[in-house]
């Protein structure tokens, strides 16, 4: 009975899933598979005939590339635009060096391409990498590979950054302090703070012609004249001993107490016509439109103290474009606050809701995409395949974000659903596909394979500890994260994130991931249509 299940796919495939879930969370001196522990499940399963249908791997792998484009779109191109050239750079010394590598160990000990391509991969422990590195070669002989060289590739990265530090005589959390400073710098913490009008130059003037919001970069969100409280307007006259109070970064409020006069302790109260809320913005009208488009304050008689995005509080400029998501403090009269949560949408629900046109237009285009064969001439032609159309599609479709009324985004939640359901098949269907020669391969070139791939893991990380620290000159804590973003390793970001308390290695791996994840599935594709 048993063996007439297995032939059945539904049931081998849940079977694979679930008996990788419980390996993966075996732990062995703290170290775990986790989710990759299931192709290694489905190489067994596959030694011993149980096969699943290609077309569920490959509907599984369109599922999980897409998943990753939209997650990692807006990080890929805002890398190219911010401060960390030297992070991406020594990035690509990362990729480049392990396929380098690689391509050199073919080489000098005869190795064929599928293989090597899927050593790289696994080395650098790159789900993605071996999706294109099967798509490219149609060859089950990478999937193989990749599984030979998985585990240093997990365990190398780990114990690599576990010693750094300590062979560099660096002291983490000293580097953190420093850094975090920094850091704080470029996203200036907002505050709140009370302010009486004692400077005659701005007695009897309005908030319009002083324009407070552009020479101070301060927010005024309710004053008091008398003993009553007033939500600003642009014709509000300010009068001497008028009580002022406003949000802005450190800077921006210093610069306000020179325009209006003495600094005071403590905080308005509201009227009970009143409010401050935290609006979400939800609809899908209002996405990309500056802040200074809607004119709040004109047309409901509400200011925005600050705007809350991805844990990051910024401070409310006119020029600031809305995003999904965003959660704008609104303060005001009742009525008009309603009015503007009516204007954004405001709506929970919307967050978690998942509209699969989006998805399903997103991954049509993606396959066209695909299909396309560019020229260079000379006759030499390249196209972007399955994989790297659906990636490079997703990517730009969520770096805009947005065309007309289709939202190229997902929940957070959803996304993490359907990339796992398309990790779990594409692995359980290349894992049984694998395992038909699995045993016949190792026996063959195993031990050398897995001696490559180990290289293949040690040298790009060994390069770019030695390059980044000591000729670009990066903050130990920025190179551990971008050591485990190059090698695109969590695993290794975990590790990074236990030796100390600051977020610096999360953030530095936020922004070379999805360069490393790029490149690595572009170089491999070059890998296999170059190298024969």
């Amino acid at each position: 009975m048993l063996t007439d299940l297995l032939q059945t796919s539904y049931f081998a495939i849940f079977l694979i899933v679930a008996l990788g879930f419980m390996l993966g969370r075996i732990k062995v001196m703290g170290l775990s598979l986790d989710v990759s522990a299931v192709i290694f499940i489905a190489l067994a399963f596959g030694h011993w005939g149980v096969s699943i249908p290609k077309e569920l791997g490959t509907f599984g792998l369109v599922l999980f590339i897409f998943t990753i484009g939209i997650q990692a779109g807006p990080g890929f191109f805002h890398s190219f635009r911010s401060k960390g050239k030297t992070l991406i750079l020594i990035t690509l010394l990362i990729v480049a060096s392990a396929c380098l590598t690689g391509v050199g160990m073919k080489y000098l000990f005869d190795i064929d391409t599928p293989s090597i391509v899927g050593l790289i991969a696994g080395a650098l422990t790159s789900t993605p990498g071996l999706a294109v590195a099967i798509d490219s070669t149609q060859s089950p002989l990478a999937s193989i590979a990749y599984g030979i060289a998985y585990p240093f590739g997990v365990i190398g990265v780990i114990l690599f950054v576990k010693l750094l530090p300590k062979l560099m005589g660096v002291d983490l959390n000293e580097e953190a302090h420093r850094l975090e400073k920094e850091r704080r710098s470029q996203f200036p913490e907002l505050s709140t703070c009370l302010f009486r009008v004692t400077n005659p130059a701005v007695f009897g003037r309005t908030l319009s012609q002083l324009n407070i919001r552009a020479m101070t970069g301060a927010v005024i969100s309710r004053l008091k004249q008398g003993e009553e409280i007033l939500i600003p307007k642009a014709h509000t006259v300010l009068q001497e001993g008028d009580c002022i109070q406003a949000v802005g970064s450190e800077n921006s409020l210093n610069s306000l107490a020179l325009m209006l006069g003495e600094r005071e302790e403590g905080e308005l109260p509201l009227s009970h016509t009143q409010t401050i809320e935290s609006l979400l913005l939800t609809k899908k009208d209002m996405i990309n439109k500056q802040l200074g488009e809607l004119n709040l304050q004109k047309n409901f008689g509400c200011t925005v103290t600050r705007v809350r995005r991805s844990g990051i509080d910024l401070s409310p400029s006119p020029e600031l474009a809305l995003k999904f998501g965003d959660k704008l403090m609104v303060v005001g009269e009742k009525e008009g606050i309603q009015a503007v949560a009516r204007l954004l949408g405001n709506d929970v629900k919307r967050l978690s809701d998942t509209d699969f046109f989006p998805i399903a237009m997103g991954i049509v285009l993606g396959v066209l995409f695909g299909k396309l064969h560019i020229s260079f001439g000379g006759g030499m032609t390249f196209s972007p395949g399955l994989t790297g159309g659906v990636l490079m599609m997703a990517l730009f479709l969520s770096a805009i974000g947005k065309t007309g009324p289709i939202m190229w985004s997902m929940s957070g939640p959803a996304n993490q659903l359907l990339r796992q359901l398309g990790l779990l098949l594409f692995l359980a269907e290349v894992g049984t596909s694998a395992g038909k020669t699995l045993v016949a391969t190792f026996q063959e070139s195993g031990f050398l394979l897995f001696g490559v791939g180990a290289l293949v893991t040690l040298v790009p990380m060994l390069l770019a500890a030695i390059v980044g620290r000591w000729v670009f000159k990066v903050s130990l804590l920025d190179l551990l994260g971008t050591i485990t973003g190059g090698m695109t390793s969590t695993p290794g970001l975990a590790a990074a994130d236990s030796m100390t308390d600051s977020n610096i290695p999360g953030v530095a791996y936020a922004t070379v991931y999805p360069i490393a994840m790029v490149f690595l599935i572009l170089f491999i594709q070059l890998i296999a249509l170059v190298i024969v």
